[in-house]
């Protein structure tokens, strides 16, 4: 449990590049007990045994009754960490029925959800943009295209839009470079509103709709956010899954090595 606890803010740093300037990532906010506490609590809570579950993310309403609570320290919805806790009897019952079950094979591999992978040519698709115009992806031959699947409930997706405007549209700005994020299966209001949202931070991007997952069916399953770097014939030189420390640096620098090629 405390690993899992420590992948989860792994990626956060507190303050990014931007545009023109700085733009500050949320933080998380854990709530525990009816109470907000911090990382370290959150760790103490898992060394003794008492999680229960870890959720990430909360309905609207349950964010406006937080925010009523406890005021400006609550931010979007995506960001907010709820934490159930084992009653005495609850956690004494759960380390009884640890000792007894068996232990997960980890050798046996993870499954990443990709459908293309490194080498694959990049199935062709035509999207549409929140702007209204459509592009499609062999239209873009020629040039080295970072094709990111996301969505608007997707905290790690969100903070690694905190990121893209410094590490990746500024250093790229006049390259033959695409940044291409594709919103997967949701509504173009629902996108619309939260680009809205985004826009008011500093990050300012047009983004592809996919409603149906139409596109995303044909690179992979499972976990957002997905990144795929295609090179300037179409291939897929670099695939990465979730957001952690470093990620978009990295993304950074397979584009850089492709630009140079």
């Amino acid at each position: 449990m405390k690993h899992i606890i420590l992948l989860i803010f792994a990626a956060y740093s507190v303050v990014m590049g931007a545009q023109e300037a700085s733009i500050k990532k949320p933080d998380y906010v854990i709530i525990a007990n009816d109470q907000i506490i911090t990382k370290e609590q959150l760790n103490e809570y898992a060394k003794e045994g008492y999680i229960k579950a870890i959720n990430k993310g909360v309905s609207e309403e349950t964010r406006n009754e937080f925010a009523t609570k406890f005021g400006d320290k609550i931010g979007d919805r995506a960001f907010i960490i709820t934490i159930d806790l084992f009653t005495e009897e609850e956690k004494e019952a759960n380390q009884n029925k640890l000792k007894t079950e068996k232990k997960p094979d980890t050798t046996i591999a993870k499954d990443t959800g990709l459908i293309l992978k490194v080498n694959d040519a990049a199935q062709d698709f035509e999207v549409k943009m929140l702007t209204g115009e459509t592009i499609k992806l062999s239209d873009l031959k020629g040039k080295v295209v970072l094709l990111n699947f996301w969505a608007t409930w997707c905290a790690p997706c969100l903070m690694e839009f905190y990121e893209m405007p410094g590490k990746i549209l500024k250093p790229f700005e006049d390259k033959d470079f695409v940044f291409l994020p594709i919103s997967r299966g949701e509504a173009e209001t629902i996108v619309s509103k939260k680009m809205l949202q985004l826009k008011e931070k500093g990050i300012d991007f047009n983004v592809g709709l996919d409603p149906d997952k139409t596109i995303w069916n044909q690179y992979a399953t499972k976990f957002i956010p997905k990144n795929f770097i295609i090179d300037k014939d179409g291939i897929i030189q670099y695939v990465s899954t979730g957001n952690y420390e470093g990620s978009v640096d990295t993304i950074a620098k397979e584009i850089e090595k492709l630009l140079t090629d």
